[in-house]
C-alpha cells in the first residue's frame, strides 16, 4: 500500500512528464497525446533497466557524467521549443496522413527527454530500493517489478488526462490561427521546461 500510494501521488503530481503530454494533447489531439505518452513510458523502462543493472548509479556518482547528460537535455528541449515557436501551426494533426507522420516523432521526443533527464534515473535509483523486501526474491527482479508498476500506475491515470485534454481542445485545433499560437505555446514550455532542468542539482 506505501508502494501504490507513492506510485499514484507521483503519476499525479505535476511535472516535465505531464507537461510534455498535455501540451501535446492540447496541440495535437489524442493521438499526439498517446504518442508522447509511449515515448515517455519507453524512456522510463529504459530508465528502471539502467537502475536495474546499476548503470544508473554512475549519474548519481558522477559530476560530469550528470552534468553531460543534463545539459544535453536543456539543448534538445530549447531546440524542440524554437522549432516549435518558429512553427506557422502545421504540426497540428488535421487529417489521417499527417497524424501517422507526427506519431512517431512525438514518439521519438517523449523517450529522449525522459532519458535526458538525469532526475528521473536518480529517482529510480533512489525510490526502488526502498522496497526491496528481503527473502521475497531477487534484488534485481524485485527492482524490476517494482519499476514496471509505476509504469502501470501510469497506464491507468494518464491516458484518460488525454482523453480529456483530446476531445476538450477538439474545437482550438479547427482555427489555424489558434493553432498557431498552441504551438508557440508549447515551444515556450518546453523551453521553460530546460530552464527548470538547467538548475536541476545532483
Amino acid at each position: 500500500m506505501t508502494f501504490l500510494s507513492a506510485a499514484v501521488l507521483l503519476n499525479l503530481s505535476p511535472g516535465s512528464d505531464i507537461a510534455f503530454i498535455l501540451g501535446n494533447t492540447v496541440k495535437g489531439g489524442t493521438r499526439a497525446g498517446f504518442a508522447a505518452i509511449l515515448g515517455i513510458w519507453t524512456g522510463a523502462l529504459v530508465h528502471v533497466l539502467l537502475a536495474v543493472i546499476g548503470v544508473s548509479a554512475i549519474l548519481a556518482t558522477s559530476e560530469v557524467a550528470f552534468t553531460i547528460v543534463k545539459w544535453a537535455g536543456v539543448v534538445y528541449l530549447v531546440w524542440l521549443g524554437v522549432q516549435m515557436i518558429r512553427s506557422s501551426g502545421g504540426a497540428f494533426v488535421t487529417d489521417d496522413v499527417q497524424a501517422k507522420q507526427t506519431f512517431w516523432p512525438i514518439f521519438r521526443q517523449g523517450v529522449l527527454i525522459d532519458l535526458l533527464n538525469p532526475k528521473v534515473a536518480i529517482f529510480f535509483l533512489a525510490f526502488l530500493p526502498q522496497f526491496v523486501v528481503p527473502g521475497a526474491g531477487s534484488v534485481p527482479s524485485q527492482l524490476l517489478l517494482h519499476g514496471v508498476l509505476i509504469i502501470a500506475v501510469a497506464a491507468v491515470i494518464e491516458p484518460p488526462l488525454v482523453m480529456v485534454g483530446g476531445r476538450f481542445t477538439e474545437r482550438l485545433r479547427n482555427s489555424p490561427q489558434i493553432a498557431k499560437w498552441l504551438d508557440r505555446a508549447l515551444g515556450a514550455l518546453l523551453i521553460a521546461l530546460a530552464g527548470r532542468l538547467m538548475t536541476l542539482q545532483r
